[in-house]
């Protein structure tokens, strides 16, 4: 590696640490997460065509792990509109074009998984041209029935990242640490969104069930304990400072 690009990497890492201890700078991000998440912010953005419901500091750091790990496969819990799935399908296919491959023909894929895949949203998805990318199951992710088809999807020899978006009480999103996080590689991530629930004001989610008691975050603090394999990888929280998965991006280590 050139002398020029290390230093510059450097000099990126020096700046994410410093911004990290700058409280000033923290607090406002806080805030402005806060403000934003009640007026629903993350709703305001497309990919693509689709909506996604994402924050856009995510959804690049996203792109920096997705282009790290390579991945063969990309599994995805909570579909919504689709533009995540379709977010992880063109992040593939530049992989395949990077490398020469004809998207249409590689074996990498985004398998979506969700209990209802609504008519409207599943006829835009289909309808995508980068439909070859994806296959869509529909159930509960964490029921065994959807858990075998996604199983069907998967090879160890292959690199997997996760992306656990659906149900957010802490029960749910903890059996589906326990049923997806084995098909994570290492050195490759399983992405908890919304763990941001612990910090946000209640009325911004009057109408679910999830609490400051009952969210994502309570599931992955309570499922790092006991799973040595995966640990938070704090450096991306320091970089983004706004994210809907603070303490979400967990990295298997071994």
């Amino acid at each position: 590696m050139p002398d020029k690009i290390k230093i510059f990497k450097k000099e990126t890492q020096e700046r994410i640490d410093k911004q990290a201890l700058n409280n000033e700078l923290v607090s406002s991000a806080k805030e402005f997460f806060s403000l934003s998440h009640k007026s629903k912010y993350s709703y305001n953005f497309s990919w693509l065509g689709r909506p996604i419901i994402q924050y856009p500091q995510d959804l690049i750091a996203l792109q920096e792990i997705i282009f790290k790990v390579q991945p063969d496969l990309i599994i995805e819990t909570g579909i919504a509109h689709g533009g995540s799935l379709i977010f992880s399908a063109s992040m593939l296919t530049l992989l395949d074009i990077m490398e020469g491959i004809d998207w249409k023909d590689s074996h990498r894929k985004v398998v979506g998984v969700d209990i209802e895949i609504r008519n409207h949203n599943k006829e835009e998805i289909m309808n995508h041209p980068l439909i070859d990318k994806i296959k869509l199951i529909e159930g509960s992710s964490t029921d065994e029935k959807t858990l075998k088809k996604v199983e069907k999807y998967f090879n160890k020899d292959k690199k997997t990242i996760v992306f656990l978006d659906s149900n957010h009480t802490s029960d749910h999103v903890l059996k589906e640490l326990d049923n997806y996080a084995k098909f994570v590689s290492i050195n490759s991530y399983c992405i908890v969104f919304d763990t941001c629930l612990q910090f946000v004001s209640e009325d911004s989610f009057i109408d679910r069930p999830w609490s400051e008691k009952n969210n994502p975050m309570v599931a992955t603090l309570k499922w790092l304990k006991r799973n040595q394999n995966f640990k938070a990888d704090k450096t991306i929280d320091n970089q983004l400072l706004i994210s809907a998965a603070p303490n979400g991006f967990l990295k298997r280590i071994k």
